[in-house]
């Protein structure tokens, strides 16, 4: 007798079109009735274009009659909201005191290591006028979805992306907002962006404290927050104002990186310090949080993030990183 597992395995098998997640990943799957070799299939319709609806249900009825045993398949489409739908276990912002040190950097790689280990990973681009993270993983194309939410883009290492570049009409479009439509944006990306089932999410947020990072703080059902920084004078004081902010809204602080800590000389193997002494323990020690790693100035990390490869990007450095990150953040639960 077919089973509601093997036909969820089945399922399984069938991508959502305009994201190429399986319907199981996207968590559309709303109910499996198996009874004397009839099998009944209800999903949300969430996010799915009108003219793609019934070519789903034809490729799920087909999928399931495939199965042994099975004479008739149905498939019936419900509604939901993609709030309801979205199970994410850990969501990660990364944030800054100050723009231009690499926040959206560690957010995509942070993200890119955990898709290597195999993880389900999601990154929210919550820098609305900022947005930097589409053109280095060298997505160009925009979201499809309908009335009911919208459906992420999907990289080449199949992480999800939503980004307010994806939405515009061209990469170098300015929106020129006002803070509480770009918090509105924020939320829009959390309630209405049907993300499924992922592991983790991760947020990079704009630099500073104001209007987004607020809201992402007061809304989102947060992990932990990362600090990022660079080894100059100032650091020590736009740290501990994005530390404060964090700890004000009871938000865990995973740690902080440092970014640009130096330049490695590749005939010597020389660490030249070349924005001065690193601050990594300074910073660890005012922030009151693990020094997570440092990242080094790195050319061809740049190359591949203008030709938007930054998937193709690793270093020892990197893993360092994301080694720190996953205790800290078992180390929390």
């Amino acid at each position: 007798m077919v089973t509601e597992d093997q036909v969820r395995k089945a399922l399984n098998k069938v991508l959502v079109p305009g994201v190429m997640r399986s319907l199981v990943q996207m968590n559309l799957v709303r109910n499996i009735e198996v009874e004397d070799g009839k099998a009944k299939v209800t999903l949300a319709s969430t996010a799915i274009p009108a003219q793609s609806q019934d070519w789903l249900k034809g490729k799920v009825a087909t999928a399931v009659r495939e199965l042994p045993e099975v004479k008739e398949a149905t498939v019936d489409l419900v509604e939901a909201k993609p709030r309801e739908l979205n199970q994410i276990q850990n969501i990660i912002a990364v944030m800054s005191g100050k723009g231009g040190v690499g926040k959206s950097l560690v957010a995509s790689l942070l993200a890119i290591s955990f898709a290597r280990e195999g993880k389900e990973v999601g990154i929210l681009d919550a820098d609305i006028t900022g947005a930097s993270i589409p053109k280095m993983f060298g997505l160009n194309v925009h979201p499809s979805g309908s009335e009911t939410g919208i459906l992420p883009i999907v990289s080449r290492s199949g992480i999800e992306v939503m980004s307010m570049n994806l939405l515009l009409p061209s990469e170098d479009e300015a929106v020129i907002w006002r803070g509480p439509l770009m918090s509105k944006a924020v939320t829009q990306f959390w309630e209405e962006v049907l993300w499924g089932k992922l592991d983790y999410l991760v947020v990079d947020l704009p630099p500073g404290t104001g209007d987004a990072p607020l809201t992402v703080m007061q809304t989102f059902p947060l992990s932990g927050v990362i600090a990022v920084f660079t080894p100059q004078e100032l650091t020590e004081m736009i740290v501990k104002k994005a530390v404060k902010m964090a700890r004000k809204m009871d938000v865990r602080v995973l740690g902080v990186v440092e970014n640009m800590s130096y330049l490695l000389l590749p005939e010597t193997g020389e660490k030249l310090e070349v924005f001065g002494k690193s601050k990594g323990e300074e910073m660890a020690k005012a922030s009151e949080a693990p020094l997570l790693g440092q990242l080094p100035i790195d050319p061809q990390l740049a190359k591949l993030c203008d030709e938007g490869e930054i998937e193709r990007y690793s270093s020892d450095a990197l893993s360092q990183i994301f080694t720190n990150v996953v205790k800290a953040l078992n180390e929390g639960k």
